[in-house]
């Protein structure tokens, strides 16, 4: 089996469970679309900053190499 279709297999299953979890929540509709939401605003803003983060560090590491000295 292939890494792509593990990768494949894996979201899929992630995104049936979290289905079946929506699907016998205890809350109404509404306040589980709000959670869904409030969810998926976190992730994106965790996200953004990892980015963010990954590029300033790479930026930083950018300028650390034009500044060593050619031996």
């Amino acid at each position: 089996m292939t890494r792509g279709k593990i990768v494949i297999g894996a979201l899929a299953g992630a995104a049936a469970g979290a289905l079946i979890g929506i699907l016998f929540a205890p809350d109404k509709g509404s306040a589980t679309r709000k959670k869904i939401v409030h969810k998926g605003e976190e992730y994106v803003d965790n996200l953004k900053s990892k980015i963010s983060g990954l590029m300033n560090n790479g930026e930083h590491q950018k300028g650390e190499r034009v500044r060593e000295p050619a031996a």
